[in-house]
């Protein structure tokens, strides 16, 4: 970007824009920052710099697929000794991503939907065991749990025994490390001085990198030479492509990148929009009022209502939209510039260079209309979402690179959050003001709520 933006005040020689910033809270500032300097700005750190766009009409640029393409940025980057070339941290350049996309396809595909269907109302099942004679649990601990478990069983084949324990299992730990790291060193590690300065933690990131990598290739080795026949989940169809469709084949060590790749993406940023749809739930007695109503009327007391049933949900699917439009649970992604360009007509910007483009400023555009911070479901209204651009909202990313497992998260988000509203009453701790886990990712932080199963199932 050749052109002079506006940045944060107060930047240091050196170091750059820090004063008054903090690695935990970067997502936060760079909101701050976006209502203060506009839709496009600058950040630097230790000599990298970053644009950051939050403009609904600049955003809608880079999305162009014709001039932009996908940026694995710093901090994503910083994630590749667990992804490799798979799926969300691939090079453009490598070709392992677009032969794993198309062989990928037909898992997310109706037809394959359904058999996660029941294994997602199974592992709600074990959630309710889980939550059986408990008073205050904790969401987001327990949101990981299901997702995770959901993921693995989907994935691979694979049961974590999330709820056979009080202790979260190892890997969702290691998981959470490593992404905490890839969010502190992704910039840090461009210089020699931020190299230093995570030294320390790159030698817990190597361990947690061999513990996840070991599990996964354990898993594979056992898929193996097991003589269970086996579902059609992820891994076997990457078995079994080298029979099947020679053309996509793909090798051991990608295929490990891949599983690694829906592991941690598929369970982590599900869990964050499921903790944050209850917490903003909670804070909202009419909202919810109004999302169980729809619940009793489409289900009633149903214990495994139907695939086709959770579409029908439109209220409690545009709760979690209005969650995501608040805080996208992964809050922003890479553009490149494929050849020279300029956007919004005289920001320029050579090929090769990037931008990342904000999601929580982006969706708190002009466009959305007024008191853009305050959580109102009704946003997205088939007619006020045709009102508004589409690239107005981006929660999945855009283009060729955006989550191919979307179908899958929104289906199980819509589920859970449905089957909780039929089966519960909520009652948060009054005291508690929403708290963010920045690690690439965002969670909510220390909310709890009092689950008591509802006194009165409604009957269809």
């Amino acid at each position: 970007m050749t052109t002079t933006l506006p940045h944060p005040p107060r930047r240091l020689p050196l170091v750059g824009d820090v004063i008054g910033a903090s690695q935990t809270t970067a997502v936060r500032d760079s909101l701050r920052y976006a209502s203060e300097l506009g839709p496009i700005f600058e950040r630097k750190i230790l000599g990298q710099r970053v644009v950051i766009v939050s403009g609904a009409d600049l955003a809608g640029e880079l999305c162009d697929e014709k001039r932009f393409s996908k940026y694995v940025n710093p901090a994503i980057s910083a994630l590749r000794g667990l992804g490799g070339d798979g799926l969300f941290t691939a090079f453009n350049e490598e070709p392992n991503w677009a032969k794993a996309h198309a062989l990928l396809a037909p898992a997310f595909t109706k037809s394959a939907m359904h058999s996660y269907h029941d294994v997602m109302l199974d592992v709600f099942a074990e959630l309710e065991g889980w939550w059986a004679n408990k008073d205050a649990v904790d969401v987001s601990a327990d949101m990981t749990r299901l997702t995770l478990e959901t993921i693995g069983r989907t994935a691979m084949g694979y049961g974590f025994h999330s709820f056979e324990n009080s202790d979260v299992h190892p890997f969702v730990s290691a998981m959470v490390r490593a992404l905490a790291f890839a969010q502190k060193s992704g910039l840090l590690s461009q210089s020699r001085v931020g190299r230093m300065i995570t030294a320390r933690g790159a030698r817990q990131n190597a361990s947690d990198e061999k513990y996840v990598l070991d599990l996964v290739d354990d898993v594979i080795a056992t898929r193996r030479v097991s003589p269970e026949p086996h579902p059609n989940d992820l891994l076997e169809l990457m078995l079994r492509a080298a029979q099947d469709h020679p053309e996509l084949a793909i090798d051991e060590q990608n295929i490990r990148y891949q599983l690694v790749t829906f592991l941690v993406a598929g369970h982590e940023t599900t869990s964050g929009a499921l903790s944050l749809a209850l917490y903003y739930l909670s804070q909202n007695p009419e909202v919810l009022a109004r999302a169980r109503e729809e619940v009793d009327s489409v289900w009633g007391s149903v214990d495994r209502p139907a695939y086709d049933q959770v579409a029908k949900l439109r209220y409690v699917r545009r709760v979690l939209d209005e969650t995501l439009r608040l805080w996208p649970t992964a809050p922003a992604f890479g553009r490149q510039a494929r050849e020279d360009t300029t956007i919004g007509g005289r920001y320029e910007m050579r090929a090769g260079e990037w931008a990342l483009v904000f999601l929580p400023g982006l969706h708190r555009d002009p466009v959305w209309g007024e008191n853009t911070d305050e959580f109102d479901p009704d946003r997205f209204e088939p007619s006020r979402v045709r009102s508004r651009p589409a690239h107005a909202y981006k929660p999945f990313g855009t283009g060729e690179r955006a989550c191919i497992g979307r179908q899958f998260a929104v289906h199980e988000a819509v589920l859970i959050l449905g089957k909780i509203l039929q089966r519960y009453d909520l009652r948060p701790d009054p005291g508690y003001r929403l708290e963010l886990n920045e690690r690439l990712t965002l969670m909510p932080s220390g909310f709890e709520v009092t689950v008591t199963p509802r006194r009165k199932m409604v009957r269809k």
